[in-house]
């Protein structure tokens, strides 16, 4: 794991905008597991998930670093490098999320 290098000054600490996928949620789409922007708060769902909303986000916006967050999981991914990255601290989950998968 490497620390998140040029992209570590996008790192923040954030709330996360949803109990699930944000996307998931408005279409009633099912998800695996969920990834929290740690630009912006967005929950995304996974890459093995149907939608692959967190993809979508980072190519929408150019956020790089997301946390893994289905419980928190602790580590970070930057897109960019495509590299696993050190977070500064985990984001706590604000509520139940329900489970689609």
């Amino acid at each position: 794991m490497s620390h998140a290098g040029s992209h570590a000054s996008t790192i923040r600490t954030v709330r996360p905008k949803t109990l699930g996928c944000e996307e998931c949620l408005e279409t009633g789409q099912a998800w695996f597991h969920l990834r929290l922007c740690r630009e912006c708060g967005h929950v995304g769902c996974c890459d093995q998930s149907p939608g692959r909303h967190a993809t979508a986000h980072f190519h929408a916006t150019q956020h790089p670093i997301i946390e893994g967050y289905d419980p928190p999981e602790g580590w970070g991914w930057c897109f960019v490098d495509e590299t696993m990255v050190e977070l500064p601290d985990q984001t706590p989950q604000r509520g139940p999320i329900p489970r689609y998968y």
